[in-house]
């Protein structure tokens, strides 16, 4: 997952104000105060951001581009985008770099990310007889396998990042790549797809929770989130339907679903903030439920997922976009928002709407995706051309400053799946 690197100087967040304050003012509020702290912020530390920084951070006060450049250019721009971070990842080694910062131009390879990321580019090679997609696919997979830890599980963080050991998580996401790698590519992946989810399975507590390898670079606590590594299981299951992958995956879920409370909302489901999670983790935690759904046809699997999004559609903002954080009643205590979690929570939205023909779900997701195309550029320099940034605005406080790898994958998913409906309707 996303390690978070916040530029507290320059985050342009403010702390969450005193609860009973916050109930009786509107978001907007909070974001035309927070914009005019953050501009302050960032007159008395000019000279720490680049010039491309200040730019940026510019740009995003005036708020969204009104142009939306539309599905079809976005979807191209960021598969060449997420190629770019390929070829310019520091440690050049087949992976996609972890980002494009502003501040400190591309990192380091993120196995965690580029793991998923295979599925994202295989799909989009399907759709459009791009074989140069294909080829990054079968480069990141090939890296991949390289770095698996003889017992199959993979590291947390970058590549450089210390200490190096094996992390639940992370290797739950390279599981996913894998397991689509096995479907394309046949056996050539299937021995290290199916090192990797044994790995799981094995160190798994018999709650169905995670807690033997946990990430250094995160709390140490329960992360309800992981459910986005029963995913992972569920694929490698769709490959090797006799093994144990799915009952491990189910029983994760239902431990998770314990930690569901009665209006949707999910306790332990951040990187560090648990009691205002990222949307980013909350709609790693849905998509796993839906996942699970979608495996087993559990009705109440369902049910967990349809309270939670539909609580989901009562936060979202009028411009389309949701908070980047969330308490326990819904309320949001930041006034920026997380991109990868907007369109995150979109994909899902469309999955249910797929589902029931509910179209608040539908019509959410379309606001929601619109949102975050009219965040991103299709022209200017490579670096950022069909890039997504962390935060809009900028400066927010998720990926300060960056354009992370998995906020593109995230708004290709979401917006091929869009694709999908509108072509079918």
């Amino acid at each position: 997952m996303a390690n978070i690197r916040l530029n507290r100087q320059f985050m342009g967040a403010t702390r969450p104000f005193q609860r009973d304050v916050h109930a009786l003012l509107p978001v907007s509020f909070f974001r035309m105060i927070s914009t005019f702290f953050s501009s302050i912020r960032t007159a008395f530390g000019r000279e720490e951001l680049t010039n491309a920084a200040l730019l940026e951070h510019q740009a995003d006060s005036k708020g969204l581009k009104a142009a939306d450049p539309g599905n079809q250019l976005v979807i191209k721009e960021s598969v060449a985008w997420i190629g770019m971070a390929q070829d310019s990842s520091g440690s050049r080694d087949g992976g996609v770099s972890r980002d494009f910062s502003l501040i400190k131009g591309w990192n380091s390879s993120y196995p965690e990310t580029t793991g998923y990321i295979i599925p994202t580019l295989l799909k989009h090679a399907e759709r459009t007889g791009d074989i140069e997609a294909i080829k990054r696919a079968e480069r990141m997979l090939d890296w991949l396998v390289s770095i698996q830890f003889p017992d199959g599980g993979f590291q947390g963080s970058v590549v450089g990042a210390e200490p190096v050991v094996p992390v639940t998580f992370n290797t739950g996401q390279i599981l996913l790549g894998l397991a689509d790698g096995t479907r394309v590519f046949g056996n050539k992946y299937r021995e290290a797809m199916r090192k990797a989810a044994e790995w799981l399975v094995q160190t798994q507590d018999p709650d169905g929770c995670w807690r033997l390898h946990r990430s250094p670079f995160t709390t140490p606590s329960d992360k309800t989130y992981e459910t986005h590594v029963s995913w992972g299981l569920y694929e490698a299951a769709r490959q090797e339907p006799d093994s144990p992958f799915a009952e491990a995956a189910t029983r994760n879920v239902r431990w998770a679903l314990r930690r569901q409370n009665k209006n949707g909302w999910f306790r332990d489901c951040c990187l560090s903030e648990p009691e205002h999670p990222l949307t980013h983790t909350l709609g790693y935690a849905l998509r796993g439920i839906v996942e699970a759904y979608r495996f087993t046809e559990e009705e109440e699997f369902l049910d967990a997922a349809t309270r939670s999004a539909s609580a989901l559609l009562d936060v979202q903002l009028a411009d389309g976009s949701l908070p980047g954080r969330l308490d326990e009643e819904w309320r949001a205590t930041v006034d920026w928002t997380c991109l990868t979690g907007n369109v995150q929570i979109a994909a899902c939205w469309l999955i249910l709407y797929r589902m029931s023909g509910n179209t608040r779900f539908r019509d959410a997701a379309y606001a929601a995706n619109k949102f975050a195309r009219r965040t991103v550029r299709i022209d200017g320099p490579d670096e950022t051309r069909g890039a997504v940034k962390g935060s809009f605005p900028v400066s927010g406080g998720y990926c300060t400053y960056e354009y992370p790898n998995w906020a593109a994958k995230f708004l290709i998913d979401s917006l091929v799946l869009e694709e999908e409906i509108r072509g079918s309707e």
